[in-house]
């Protein structure tokens, strides 16, 4: 199964017996949205819904750290997402969030994982058909092996301020990553030093479909592909976008999951303003 499936392959492979359907939407709350009542106002048949915003390590402090691998079975499990299926996850998000859930289960090892180009929004566009109410899953084992080489931790990114060993690519807005702008959840202005700026709605055709081939490398100038590559952001979700768009280029990166919630929150982490030079 390719990592970016169309709309046309999911529509063909409805019912098949291995696959599994998770609408991933993580909102933030100030939008006004509810993303678990908008999902069964209407989701693609057969999809689960999978709630990130409990898919977490609710213990900390900091907004969407990944949670203990028991929690990461049971939830998965329980939801249908397990051993030996392929899934499938799509959103209906301003975050591209499918591509969290991508990063997470992924690095968790669980079946095969691909993202639906377009999200729901393509689907509903095309006039295909949907459900709606509260899903019925099918529950399955879920046997998680973590693969921490793709997670970074601030103990880490530390460290590679002096060794400079991995790039750092930041997913935020311009504004954000300058300090222009403030930080909405109240951090400090400004981005970890030495990073590159790359907001993830470069990646995105108008029509919410990924950019492929020259255009998405285009979105990547000034990055050595070459090099080892880790992908920041405010918390952690638009991040993943990076980690995705650069998997689907042949290209292996970290996520640092605290992100500008950890690093800009503390008062003992270096912060740089304006673009990078």
């Amino acid at each position: 199964m390719d990592p970016l499936v169309t709309t046309e392959w999911l529509a063909a492979e409805l019912g098949a017996r291995d696959l599994r359907i998770a609408d991933a939407t993580l909102l933030d709350p100030a939008l006004g949205r509810d993303a678990p009542a908008e999902f069964e106002a209407g989701h693609i048949p057969d999809a689960v819904f999978l709630d990130l915003a409990e898919l977490r390590d609710t213990d900390s402090s900091l907004p969407n750290m990944l949670p203990p691998i028991a929690k990461v079975a049971s939830r998965l499990g329980r939801l249908g997402l397990g051993d030996g299926t392929r899934i499938v996850l799509y959103d209906d998000s301003p975050w591209k969030s499918a591509a969290r859930a991508w990063w997470l289960i992924r690095n968790h090892n669980i079946g095969a994982v691909a993202i639906l180009d377009g999200g729901l929004a393509k689907w509903r566009a095309e006039g295909r058909p949907l459900e709606t109410g509260q899903a019925t899953p099918r529950s399955r084992h879920a046997t998680p092996r973590f693969e921490p080489t793709h997670l970074r931790t601030l103990h880490q990114m530390r460290a590679n301020l002096d060794s400079g060993a991995e790039q750092v690519i930041d997913a935020r807005s311009p504004g954000r990553f300058t300090g222009a702008e403030g930080d909405p959840h109240g951090a400090a202005p400004g981005h970890i030093p030495g990073s590159h700026n790359l907001h993830y709605a470069r990646l995105f055709h108008p029509d919410g479909a990924y950019k492929r081939g020259a255009a998405l490398a285009e979105a990547f100038a000034g990055i050595d592909l070459d090099r080892p590559i880790v992908t920041t952001c405010g918390s952690g979700v638009t991040a993943a976008t990076l980690a995705f768009a650069l998997h689907l280029m042949g290209r292996d990166a970290a996520l640092y999951d605290g992100s500008w919630s950890e690093w800009g929150g503390r008062a003992d982490t270096p912060k740089a303003l304006g673009a990078t030079a």
